[in-house]
């Protein structure tokens, strides 16, 4: 059990000062609202003291700046007075307090604001710098990460870590370090002018000491437990709102719409029932450190009382003071606890992704002349993290400009097999040689450039018309290549009839297009790619008899003379390939042309009879 404990207060330092190693491009600003701060924390004995002559002014006394001076025996203020020195000093040896507590009250408060300012001011500088950098950082890693990442984790978990934990993270960097700094400097300071005032009673503060450490390691496990369930419950929230948002019309045409509502809310409620639980552990934590400083200041003040005789009203009042504005900054900072234990269950969520593996791409060899020869040889793929083999001993050779039609049922392993080409995912047995160099050997970007992909379920961005078609690598097509695209793809005709034409913005997933509409945008895009592999998963299942029309044209001049594999469940589609490959189980059972395939009478006629849907 201790083992775990120790372990676990490892991890937490070891985020932690992870975390802070990404202030180093911020340290000079850093450095600098240290500083401010520490300006801040000076003029808090200040003011005490200013309460000691206040006192003694109010009692009729002169104050003698001999012994008022930072020295208390006097060496200073003998040094500054001695004759040669003193002429601009004797005027004002011996002040009225009623002259000199306003001014020096107001340089205090003039200090303070000028530290305050450049504590606060470049403390969020540095801390928004170093948070913006974590997130890019977040983002960028999601770029690179293998797809079965995307398999095992939904969208609402993901977003929430991109926003909500990195949020968090951004709270105890700003709010928490603020009030580490601004205020540890100020208890700092402050037990300085005590133990310099009166070390004897300020020994009691010291006795406190272990017990408020004992309070606070106990405190910071808890909260670092409710910290980590709130951050999987928002995570449900988001998951779940996201879910809704996006499948809002089966919601609706299913009547679904209790059984939402129940589960946002049972989300929701253990999101607020995790957060309850922290605020009571939090306010209890509190609560039990103020009695315990209650404790330390009631005995303070019981044996100043007593000291009554040795020192001055005003010496003793400025005391006081000073101690009284102890338990103020002790208490932020027992608060802001909770706060960094937030902040470090949510860093070390945002870590473990960052440590993940990138996609594999050791590849060194690039190619600017794909011809799309493929050669699929004895290959075994089962998913990560499952034994079960989805692809089964499956061999293949395509010639260059070939076109080769993938049929089969439901789960047969066809769209699994197109992912291998672009290696979405590697297989776990055998190779796949393209133009004679194993896939493998490609750098990532040069295999992915060689291959067009349009998918049955089409990814639009909301951005304009053209954008879509002219995405990422194709950002430097000309007009007039964005243009021949999407006239050949037959998306002129629409683009057209739009209120800004190509620069009209699509909506969130194309939502303002047809799905044959966002379907021919996508081919559109692959067209423009001009790629010498083309993969065409279910490519125009989501469009009608006329729109398809216009896609086989399209697609019949896309095709020549490029290498292409088809998935498709209608007849128009698989008709007209130079090879069919009936998939079934994971295997490859069945090969040839669509007539030597009917004449079978094999597994392919079976489809075809029932299933090709014309």
């Amino acid at each position: 059990m201790s083992t775990r404990k120790d372990s676990s207060e490892a991890s937490s330092f070891a985020t932690y000062w992870r975390l802070l190693q990404y202030l180093r491009p911020y340290l000079g600003i850093f450095i600098v609202s240290i500083l401010g701060f520490f300006l801040y924390a000076a003029t808090q004995p200040m003011l005490a003291d200013m309460m000691q002559l206040f006192v003694d002014g109010l009692g009729g006394q002169r104050i003698n700046l001999e012994n008022w001076l930072p020295s208390r025996d006097g060496t200073l203020g003998q040094y500054l007075l001695a004759s040669d020195r003193a002429h601009w000093y004797d005027a004002a040896k011996e002040l009225e307090v009623a002259y000199l507590v306003p001014v020096l009250i107001v340089a205090i408060y003039i200090v303070r604001s000028i530290g305050s300012y450049f504590g606060n001011y470049l403390l969020a500088r540095a801390s928004f710098s170093m948070i913006h950098d974590l997130r890019v950082e977040l983002f960028n890693k999601h770029l690179v990460l293998p797809s079965s990442y995307f398999d095992s984790s939904d969208t609402g978990r993901i977003l929430a870590k991109i926003t909500y934990n990195v949020d968090q993270v951004r709270a105890a960097a700003t709010r928490a370090s603020k009030i580490i700094l601004r205020e540890g400097a100020t208890v700092i300071a402050l037990m300085a002018y005590l133990l310099y005032t009166n070390w004897k009673l300020t020994v009691l503060f010291f006795v406190i000491g272990p017990l408020i450490g004992v309070l606070v390691k106990f405190a910071s496990k808890h909260f670092k437990r409710y910290t980590k369930k709130i951050q999987a419950s928002i995570g449900d929230v988001t998951h779940v709102a996201n879910e809704m948002i996006g499948g809002y019309q089966v919601v609706k045409s299913f009547g679904a719409e209790n059984y939402e509502r129940q589960r946002f809310f049972d989300s929701s409620d253990k999101n607020k029932t995790q957060n309850v639980k922290l605020i009571r552990m939090s306010e209890l934590y509190t609560a039990s450190l103020q009695f315990i400083i209650a404790l330390a200041m009631a005995g303070m003040m019981f044996m100043a009382m007593s000291m009554l005789g040795e020192y001055s009203a005003g010496e003793l009042i400025a005391y006081v003071t000073a101690a009284a504005m102890l338990p103020k900054s002790i208490r932020q900072l027992s608060e802001v606890n909770a706060s960094i234990q937030r902040g470090v269950a949510a860093a070390e969520s945002v870590f473990d992704v960052i440590d993940l593996n990138d996609e594999v791409d050791l590849g060194k060899y690039v190619s600017s002349d794909v011809l799309g020869a493929i050669e699929i040889k004895n290959v075994d793929f089962s998913y990560p993290g499952q034994d079960e083999l989805v692809l089964k001993d499956i061999s293949l050779s395509i010639k260059p400009g070939e076109m080769i039609a993938l049929v089969g049922k439901s789960g047969s392993g066809k769209s699994t097999l197109v992912s291998l080409l672009p290696r979405f995912y590697d297989s776990v047995k055998g190779s796949i040689q393209l133009d004679g160099v194993d896939i493998k050997d490609y750098t990532l970007n040069s295999l992915r450039s060689s291959i067009a992909l349009v998918n049955q379920k089409v990814t639009l961005f909301n951005d304009t018309v053209e954008n879509n078609v002219a995405y990422g690598m194709l950002r430097e097509s000309t007009a007039d290549e964005v243009e021949a695209a999407m006239v050949s793809a037959h998306a002129k005709e629409f683009i057209e009839n739009m209120e800004n034409g190509a620069k009209t913005l699509v909506g969130e997933g194309g939502g303002r297009l047809s799905g044959g509409q966002r379907q021919r945008l996508s081919i559109a895009r692959a067209m423009l790619k001009d790629a010498p592999i083309l993969i065409l998963d279910e490519a125009t299942s989501a469009l009608d008899t006329e729109s398809e029309q216009y896609i086989q044209d399209a697609l019949e001049s896309i095709m020549q003379e490029r290498t292409t594999l088809v998935i498709a469940h209608r007849l128009s589609t698989v008709e007209k390939a130079d090879r069919i490959l009936v998939m079934e189980d994971g295997r490859i059972v069945e090969e040839g042309s669509h007539e030597s395939l009917l004449q079978q009478g094999g597994v392919y006629k079976k489809l075809y009879e029932g299933q090709f849907d014309e």
